[in-house]
């Protein structure tokens, strides 16, 4: 069959997805189960995927969910345990104090502490952290999703303390034919993924340092009271110093220290810089601004997840109530540095199923290793730490644990939907969805293909909600076009990387998880029409400097 034909076709189940979300606000609980067997009606019918690799992609994907699922509960177990213990309303007391301004706490909260986040954890976490902590502090619910979603770019490439670049970009490299390239020219993985790095950094450091001006004037036009984008740009000056505040320090770290901590080093210091910053008034503006009444809000805008805060909280002290946030933090770090045996521990508790049916396929879960248990791990250490009452913490419990069964609905077909995607080559003569759709899109565009490469990036992570997935499932692609092309491999690579941390803005299941922690599911396509704003301004800026860097720049060695 014609490749233009089967590329269509591969299309078609992304194409269903967005028009049932966005074009018709059709609810992601309906619209994921059409498109999961849509797909496996395609990976059947047109690949000739056999039907026991459709169950066992199907498997591998519920394996996956169950991942996802835990990091939704424990995000919100943390957050419904502090808001019984009254931890929470002294943070939003605290922010206040920092500034009552909502554009102001934006880039605090959802820009740096969520960067930090990303850094340390990954695979969604920040949005399940930062949207629900940002609905507590009096934000309204759609836009707490859609700001926690757009937090997810700049930092994601250097999420997990580098999982993106370690695993995703390795793993996607890791063939003879490109190992022996490399060492044609002397270079070796660890040096040529430092050499991914460079670019990498400096691509996000242009494309990410307006990311809080975006993030302020979305709110403000789609949820201020006068919907204004003039009220967003008013504070300019600061929000571009808080963007500024943390791609420097993250360029620099990813020079000079490598992929692991470019997103949490640069997010702590742009802490540290911008939370002082405010406290001294510099480039604050001369009047704060604040969402309207609550009662004025569209019902919309509201989720099901309700925040009454203790008034027992105001006496506790500030610090006291910001530690579990802090021991998240710590204890991410110190399981995911390699130089501890934490992880390695936390890891050898393993639950898999090698080559399931006698496919190939393979899932497999560390439970002690996710996020989630660090989360709720710290829900059960506040008991204790802010001196809860039992009775307290099982209202926390039982409301968290009501919360996963919308989320569990959409993300049991929308996961093992995007692993018939990938795995759709598993035992047919066609290369997979994916890379058949790449293929197409290389072959017809030629020189021009820099442009087009975050794209390709931001499709996987659209597919597959993963920065990660993304660059295993097209790094090798791109690697392959540009060599074809005779222009830099690893600058191309590097567009990819970017182009799958911008995608995540987009991932439908990030979304659903998101949504899923403010309680505002069925929204998603309300959120996908939104953060396809900034999605594309980022591929648009990050494509155009690779079409300057390689065509009249010069940048990089044709032959790495």
């Amino acid at each position: 069959m014609p490749l233009g034909f089967l590329a269509t076709i591969a299309a078609t189940p992304i194409l269903v997805a967005g028009v049932l979300i966005v074009g018709f606000r059709v609810a992601a609980r309906t619209a994921m189960p059409v498109t999961y067997l849509l797909t496996a009606t395609i990976a059947v019918l047109v690949w000739g995927m056999p039907g026991n690799a459709v169950a066992a992609a199907t498997i591998q994907g519920l394996f996956i969910t169950f991942d996802i699922l835990m990091i939704i509960f424990g995000a919100i177990l943390l957050l419904n345990t502090l808001k019984y213990s009254g931890g929470l309303a002294v943070i939003r007391h605290g922010f206040s104090e920092i500034s009552p301004d909502r554009r102001v706490q934006v880039i605090i909260i959802a820009w740096l502490f969520g960067s930090f986040i990303e850094g340390a954890s990954g695979f969604g976490t920040p949005a399940a952290i930062v949207a629900p902590l940002l609905v507590a502090l009096g934000f309204p619910a759609l836009a707490a999703v859609m700001l926690g979603m757009m937090v997810q770019s700049t930092p994601v490439t250097f999420g997990a303390v580098g999982t993106p670049i370690l695993v995703g970009v390795r793993g996607g490299l890791d063939s003879p034919e490109v190992m022996q390239s490399m060492s044609n020219v002397g270079l070796e993985i660890g040096q040529y993924l430092q050499l991914v790095t460079a670019n990498v950094v400096a691509l996000h450091a242009i494309a990410g340092s307006i990311m809080p001006l975006f993030m302020v004037v979305m709110m403000t036009r789609f949820f201020g009271r006068n919907r204004s984008w003039s009220e967003g740009f008013a504070i300019l000056p600061f929000a571009l110093f808080g963007g500024v505040a943390f791609t420097v320090p993250y360029y620099l770290t990813g020079i000079f220290l490598g992929p692991e901590f470019p997103s949490i080093f640069g997010a702590l210091i742009g802490m540290a810089i911008v939370t002082i910053a405010v406290r001294r008034g510099f480039l604050q503006p001369k009047t704060h601004w604040d969402f309207a009444e609550q009662s004025a809000w569209p019902k919309s805008w509201s989720g099901n997840l309700k925040i009454e805060l203790d008034n027992r909280g105001n006496s506790m002290p500030l610090t006291r109530a910001w530690l579990p946030y802090v021991l998240v933090a710590a204890l991410l770090v110190l399981t995911r540095l390699p130089d501890l045996p934490i992880g390695t521990w936390l890891k050898s508790v393993r639950i898999d199923w090698q080559s399931i049916f006698s496919t190939g396929i393979s899932a497999a879960t560390t439970p002690l290793y996710l996020p989630a248990t660090i989360l709720i791990v710290v829900s059960v250490v506040t008991i204790f730490l802010h001196q809860m009452r039992a009775a307290k913490f099982a209202r926390a419990l039982s409301e968290s644990s009501r919360m996963l069964v919308g989320a569990g609905f959409v993300l049991i077909f929308t996961i093992p939907m995007v692993r018939i995607y990938i795995n759709s080559g598993s035992g047919s003569e066609l290369a997979s969805m994916p890379i058949v759709m790449a293929q197409w899109v290389s072959t017809n565009v030629g020189q021009i293909w820099p442009m087009f490469a975050p794209t390709i990036g931001a499709l996987g992570a659209f597919i597959a909600g993963s920065n990660t997935v993304s660059n295993l499932m097209f790094v090798q692609f791109q690697y392959g076009v540009a060599q074809n092309l005779d222009i830099s491999m690893a600058f191309v690579v590097a567009l990819q990387a970017v182009g799958a941390a911008a995608g995540n803005m987009i991932a439908i299941h990030n979304v659903v998880a998101a949504s899923a922690t403010v309680g505002l599911l069925g929204q998603e396509g309300r959120t996908l029409r939104r953060t396809l704003l900034p999605t594309i301004y980022y591929l648009a800026i990050v494509g155009i400097m690779g079409l300057i860097a390689i065509h009249i720049i010069g940048v990089g060695d044709p032959l790495l």
